[in-house]
């Protein structure tokens, strides 16, 4: 098992490649296609077509740096697993896994169909350490353990300052504990033309707190005297917007779209849509808030 912060070491060709032989089968196919996929390679010395596809097949294993392994076997001198598995033509290629055959092909296939049929056979790659940190840290955002979040996201950074999920996830960190000032600090590493979903986040959340009002109790009050007053309904959406109270900033902005699209040139659609990349385009909030816009324009 690798450690995080550990590198896998490249595996010698002469453990991922070798000539395999009836005697050596069950030790050097069956048994290790146990512990990771073997893929058999049926050739003999007058194939030309053979001549063509080991190196490519050879080339590919290599590069997989031990995710997988190759066993050639030469079927002039080893007919009996090839009478077996009824290998009527040659090339024939045999994936094993878990001492079964589970895929195959004949005859000489261009690298980039080689390289399909091993990427497929051998899984994804593994997480690099960064991703598993990154990972880290969204699981605890999504428990809302904002200080662990906020650890994981400052050692990613550590490991690449260039990253953009670990500036992002960083940023709405602070600003989830009401630190806009360190959130701001944090975004301008990224290149301003820069694009991630957290990013945006933190750039949309920073962006509607610049502009919201501090003291909401006067709109609140102007909002009770005239239910009417969409300048007052606004302004209130912004401050609860800039708190991070993003489900209650897209209800007031959908209330004004509902009694008046058009005010102010649109401007509570404009807002809503500022709220929505602020929350996540993913959340609930923009979710259930989509669902009730459509809802309004096409009613």
């Amino acid at each position: 098992m690798t450690l995080i912060g550990e590198q896998t070491p490249a595996a010698p060709a002469g453990d991922l490649i070798k000539d395999g032989s009836d005697a050596g089968f069950m030790a050097d196919v069956i048994e290790a296609s146990r512990i990771q996929p073997v893929i058999v390679d049926f050739w003999a010395t007058w194939c030309g077509p053979c001549k063509q596809l080991t190196p490519v097949l050879e080339k590919v294993v290599t590069a997989m740096n031990g995710a997988v392994k190759l066993v050639k076997i030469d079927v002039d001198k080893n007919p009996a697993f090839a009478g077996q598995l009824r290998v009527q033509s040659i090339p024939t290629v045999y994936a094993f896994v878990d001492g079964q055959p589970v895929d195959g092909f004949q005859g000489a296939l261009p690298e980039s169909q080689v390289k399909q049929f091993i990427d497929k056979l051998a899984g994804p790659p593994p997480a690099s350490e960064i991703d598993q940190v990154l990972e880290l840290a969204r699981e605890s955002m999504e428990l809302n353990d904002i200080g662990g979040a906020a650890q994981a996201y400052a050692h990613a950074l550590q490991m690449d300052q260039t990253n953009l999920k670990a500036i992002g996830g960083l940023a709405r960190c602070y600003l989830a504990g009401g630190d806009n000032e360190r959130a701001a600090e944090v975004v301008a590493l990224a290149p301003a033309d820069a694009k991630d979903p957290d990013l945006d986040a933190a750039r949309a959340t920073l962006a509607l707190a610049d502009g919201a009002v501090s003291e909401t109790a006067p709109l609140e009050q102007a909002l009770a005297a005239n239910p009417g007053d969409h300048q007052a309904r606004f302004d209130l959406a912004g401050a609860r917007a800039g708190q991070g109270r993003f489900g209650e900033a897209a209800d007031l902005l959908l209330d004004i779209i509902a009694a008046d699209r058009t005010w102010n040139d649109e401007a509570a659609r404009k807002q809503l849509l500022v709220v929505f990349e602020a929350a996540g385009l993913s959340s609930e909030v923009t979710r259930a808030g989509r669902r009730r816009l459509s809802s309004i324009l096409f009613s």
